[in-house]
């Protein structure tokens, strides 16, 4: 019987590593590149140079590498050996320890030049955790120390490089499953998942919507996710060639996924909103704001007219609504005021002192000139006020997780409730009887516009509550 490196013997690796000035392709370079061309028993071509990054490397970097701004000073530029590692890499396979980290650089810089090149990969990361389980740790230097394998001039592009050679030998030998041959499958997650993530992570995922997790080393949340079909979102994060900070981010630092899965869209969009504000996760931008930062306020002037303003929002003083864009509330006012006859400047809404364009278009009666009495304005203006805190009570109802519930969201009076399942064949629908499966969550601004706009937009889907329900 064949030895497992004689069944791989047809098979060139180029085992790659690379020293950078930082941790992402899009805006950092290379510098210094050691290839290895190995036959799965001996190297029979090598290539290694330090590279100009055209850039200053950072400090750390040069602390962590030993590799100074004068060393690079009179070394080539990627584009005069971009030819060279194009020729060295093309058609092999390309092997590194945490590989999306070092195939990312490359293939950005090769692209850059001209040079079209996609590659199979292994990472011998990921390979290390399926052929010896059980290590403490899977860092090139502590792997090396737990297999015996010397590991001279660390954190140099042709130390670890060395290293790495022998690593992938000791996995070949010792790959009595078939895992390096299961990783170069076509239909194989190995290559585009991160380095510390188990495979059975991603096997579980269900293609419905919901929300997923990337969790730390830890165990810590450090993003939040939402999807129409969990397992093709998630896998969207790390099959793409991108060389961005936040991709890298995400292979370097997951090491687990976990998910929830919901009956709707709606549902996942609304979930996602209140776990990124219970969470806080590391990774996430959006939503990551403080809540409700202006407001619609009302007060009488020395004339008696009320006005209405839109201002920021101040401690023991009550807004009749809130906004976390100015803008939102500009529209509010602007909807006011054709819907009730308000006064543009009166509303601060036309500061100049041109005429009125509410009264040119026809929904100011003259309360700016005086001309209309400040009761009859004010009636109106409480009106509107009034339109603004009366708001429905209502649930959304759709398809449920089984064929046996319905989901279920409650809004009660314009704000959002929470949410849930209940029987499919449920008859009485009341808020009592709602809020026995449903889990009550925090509101916030997100997840009471998109109820609003689901609202409007999607009346069949909506049933209103009434107050005794």
């Amino acid at each position: 019987m064949p030895s497992n490196s004689q069944k791989y013997s047809k098979a060139m690796y180029a085992i790659v590593d690379i020293e950078t000035t930082g941790g992402y392709a899009a805006a950092n370079g290379i510098i210094e590149i050691s290839i290895k061309i190995f036959d799965g028993a001996v190297i029979t071509e090598e290539f290694e140079t330090l590279i100009n990054p055209d850039q200053v490397i950072p400090k750390y970097i040069q602390a962590f590498t030993g590799i100074t701004n004068e060393m690079v000073q009179d070394a080539p530029r990627f584009e005069e050996v971009a030819e060279r590692v194009f020729t060295c890499l093309q058609g092999n396979i390309f092997v590194a320890h945490n590989v999306n980290f070092d195939y990312s650089f490359i293939k950005s810089h090769l692209d850059f030049y001209g040079y079209t090149f996609t590659a199979k990969k292994l990472c011998t990361v990921r390979l290390a955790r399926q052929i010896f389980p059980g290590f403490p740790s899977y860092s090139l230097g502590n792997l090396c120390h737990s297999l015996g394998i010397e590991l001279v001039n660390r954190h140099r592009a042709g130390g670890d490089a060395s290293a790495t050679v022998v690593l992938f030998q000791k996995l070949l030998a010792n790959d009595i499953k078939d895992h390096i041959k299961t990783s170069l499958g076509r239909d194989s997650k190995e290559q585009v998942l991160p380095p510390n993530v188990p495979k059975s992570d991603f096997d579980i995922l269900p293609k419905t919507p919901g929300v997923y997790y990337f969790h730390d080393q830890k165990g810590k949340v450090i993003y939040v996710g939402k999807a129409k079909n969990i397992r093709t979102r998630v896998n969207s994060h790390f099959s793409n060639n991108s060389d961005s900070r936040q991709k890298q981010n995400f292979l370097r630092n997951t090491y687990s996924i976990s998910f929830q899965s919901t009956a709707t869209e709606l549902m996942a969009a609304i979930l996602e909103s209140t776990e990124i504000k219970r969470l806080w996760p590391v990774f996430n931008t959006s939503q990551k704001r403080q809540e409700e930062v202006y407001g619609i306020f009302v007060y009488e002037d020395q004339n008696g007219y009320m006005r209405l303003a839109i201002e920021k929002r101040r401690k023991n003083a009550n807004p009749v609504c809130t906004f976390h864009f100015k803008v939102d509330g500009h529209g509010v006012l602007r909807k006011l005021m054709k819907e009730f006859s308000l006064c543009p400047k009166l509303c601060f809404m036309q500061t100049s002192n041109d005429q009125c364009v509410g009264i040119v278009e026809d929904h100011c009666f003259g309360a700016c000139e005086k001309t209309e009495p400040f009761d009859a304005y004010n009636q109106r203006v409480l009106k509107a006020i009034a339109s603004l805190t009366q708001r429905p009570s209502y649930v959304v109802l759709d398809k449920g997780l089984s064929d046996q519930e319905l989901s279920c969201i409650m809004v009660v009076q314009g704000s959002f409730f929470g949410m849930g399942y209940l029987p499919k064949n449920i008859t009485d629908i009341n808020r009592k009887v709602i809020e026995e499966y449903i889990q009550p969550y925090k509101e916030n601004s997100f997840i009471r516009n998109l109820l609003n706009s689901f609202y409007s937009n999607n009346p069949d889907n909506v049933r209103l509550l009434t107050d005794h329900s």
